[in-house]
C-alpha cells in the first residue's frame, strides 16, 4: 500500500491525458509529478505554461522539445523515478509496449480502453469491480461506451430488474480536435459485426450481463448516443427503473421538456453550467423519453467520449495504490472534487 499522497504521472497528453492531469490536480490525496509526451504542439506548450513538469518519451523527443522552447525535465525514465502510478494515455499502438517498462520500474499503471483486456487481465469500472483491482500492478479503464453500459445496465442488474438488453450505439466519427483531418462526412458507417465490440467489452467487467450491441459511426464529432431495449423482470414499473438510475453513481438526468432535445443541446448545457472544457463525466439519460411497456423498458442516453472515463481513472489510481479500500468512498471523493451531479437542471441536487 502506498503511504501519503499518490504520486501520479501521465504518459500522453492528448484528449484523455490532459483531462486526467487536470482531475489529479483536484485530488487532495494525489500529486501530479509530471507529463510525458512526444509532441511539441499547442497542447504540450499549454501544459508547460500552466506549470506542469514536462518529460520527453525519448532522448530524441527531448531535443525536439528543447528546440520548440519547451522546458524539459528529463525523459520518461526520469519521470518513472518520481511516480507511484502512471496513467498511460498514449495511442494503442504504443501503450501496450509500455507495460513491461512500468513493471520493471515498480510503477503501477492505468491503461485506457483502446487496449485489450488481455494486456492487464483486468478491466475497470469503479462501481462494478473497484475491489478486485486493489493492489494489482495494472488495470485497464474500459472505453467510454463500455463505461456507460456498465454504469447503466450494471445498476439495473444489481437491482434485480434486468433480464437482458439489446442496444444500438450511434458513435461520433472522431474527436473534435481531429475534425479537420479525419472522420467521415455525409454518411453513416455500420460496424462490421454484431455484436459490436462494446457488448463483449462490458462483459469483461460484468460477465453475467445478457446483452448484445450494434453500432454505427455517424458524421458528427461530439458524443455518442445509445438506444436500449431492456427485458425486465415482470412487474417492473417505469418508476422502479427511474429510482434505480437516480440512485446509481455517475448517471444524471436530462429532459426534452427543458429543451435538451439533441446531442448538441447537452454539449451546450455543459458549457452553460461552467464545466471545464465543456466536459460531461456523467451518463446523461433522457428522463422523459424512458418508458416501460409490459416487461420491456426503453431508454436513450448520451456519452461524452472525451470525459466519461476520467472519474473512473481517478478511482483506478486509488484502487491500484490501495490507499482507499472502499469503492463508495473513492467514488464519493472523486465525484465531489469534479462536481458530478445526478440531475443537471435540478436546483437541489
Amino acid at each position: 500500500m502506498i503511504q501519503g499522497q499518490i504520486r501520479v504521472a501521465v504518459n500522453g497528453y492528448g484528449v484523455i491525458g490532459k483531462r486526467v492531469a487536470a482531475a489529479v490536480l483536484l485530488q487532495s490525496d494525489m500529486e501530479l509529478v509530471g507529463i510525458a509526451d512526444v509532441a511539441t504542439d499547442y497542447r504540450v506548450k499549454a501544459a508547460a505554461i500552466a506549470g506542469a513538469r514536462i518529460f520527453a518519451a525519448t532522448e530524441k523527443d527531448m531535443q525536439s522539445m528543447h528546440d520548440a522552447g519547451i522546458r524539459v525535465r528529463g525523459t520518461i525514465e526520469d519521470l518513472l523515478d518520481l511516480a507511484d502510478v502512471i496513467v498511460d494515455c498514449t495511442p494503442k499502438s504504443v501503450a501496450a509496449k509500455n507495460l513491461e517498462r512500468y513493471r520493471s520500474c515498480g510503477v503501477k499503471a492505468v491503461f485506457q480502453g483502446g487496449e485489450t483486456h488481455a494486456l492487464t487481465g483486468h478491466s475497470f469500472v469503479a462501481q462494478a469491480n473497484y475491489e478486485s483491482a486493489m493492489d494489482r500492478d495494472a488495470t485497464r479503464v474500459v472505453s467510454c461506451n463500455t463505461t456507460s453500459i456498465v454504469r447503466v445496465l450494471g445498476s439495473i442488474q444489481d437491482a434485480g430488474l434486468l433480464v437482458s438488453a439489446r442496444g444500438v450505439l450511434i458513435r461520433r466519427a472522431t474527436d473534435p480536435w481531429e475534425a479537420d483531418h479525419s472522420g467521415i462526412m455525409n454518411t453513416i458507417v455500420p460496424e462490421a459485426r454484431i455484436p459490436s465490440h462494446q457488448g463483449p467489452d462490458a462483459q469483461s467487467v460484468r460477465p453475467e450481463l445478457d446483452l448484445v450491441t450494434m453500432a454505427a459511426k455517424a458524421s458528427h464529432t461530439q458524443t455518442h448516443n445509445h438506444y436500449w431495449t431492456l427485458k425486465l423482470v415482470g412487474g417492473t414499473s417505469r418508476d422502479d427503473l427511474l429510482a434505480v438510475l437516480r440512485a446509481a453513481p455517475r448517471i444524471a438526468f436530462i429532459r426534452m421538456s427543458d429543451g435538451v432535445v439533441a446531442l448538441n443541446s447537452t454539449v451546450e448545457l455543459m458549457h452553460d453550467l461552467g464545466r471545464p472544457r465543456g466536459d460531461m463525466w456523467e451518463v446523461a439519460v433522457w428522463e422523459d423519453v424512458l418508458s416501460v411497456q409490459g416487461d420491456e423498458g426503453f431508454l436513450t442516453y448520451q456519452v461524452d467520449n472525451q470525459a466519461i472515463v476520467i472519474p473512473e481513472t481517478i478511482d483506478a489510481i486509488r484502487s491500484l495504490s490501495g490507499t482507499v479500500r472502499d469503492a463508495n468512498e473513492s467514488i464519493a471523493q472523486t465525484d465531489r472534487t469534479l462536481g458530478i451531479r445526478r440531475d443537471f437542471l435540478c436546483v437541489q441536487d
